[in-house]
């Protein structure tokens, strides 16, 4: 039996992060684990990471879009927060982010993380920013770091 799978470890590949400034009391704690993973976990060097900033997750899809047509990058991490209000805006943000982030990857054929937290209260956001429930900008970027060698594996 071949068991294929992707290592961390992933020096000399180019990663952008697409970095929503709405929320950014939570999303900036996402940026600085998805950086520290990638450094530390992935051995990429500080030249070899782009953060571009968006106003909010709605515009993240496009960006990352941009991105991954360019041809400049071997992932994309998609990082931002929504939290849910009394009006169902959270749920047509969330849904139009997180469907626009898979179309990309899908047709890019590129490894695009999502980071995008969605959560009901202020709390639970900044529980998954670096706190009780871990880092998922960090966990994004060892997707995207997995991800990128399991793809080279593939095409190999």
């Amino acid at each position: 039996m071949k068991m294929i799978e992707g290592g961390i470890a992933a020096k000399g590949k180019k990663f952008a992060l697409v970095v929503s400034r709405f929320n950014h009391f939570v999303v900036d704690s996402l940026q600085a684990g998805a950086i520290q993973a990638l450094q530390q976990y992935g051995q990429v060097n500080a030249d070899d990471i782009t953060v571009v900033k968006v106003p909010g997750a709605y515009e993240i899809p496009l960006a990352v879009q941009t991105l991954a047509a360019s041809g400049n990058y071997h992932a994309i991490i998609a990082l931002g927060a929504v939290i849910r209000g009394a009006t169902p805006h959270f749920d047509f943000v969330a849904g139009e982010c997180n469907s626009g982030l898979s179309r990309v990857g899908h047709q890019y054929a590129i490894p695009v993380a999502n980071g995008v937290i969605t959560t009901d209260t202020i709390e639970q956001a900044i529980e998954r920013s670096g706190t009780k429930a871990g880092n998922k900008g960090a966990e994004a970027a060892l997707t995207a770091l997995e991800m990128v060698n399991l793809l080279d594996q593939l095409k190999g």
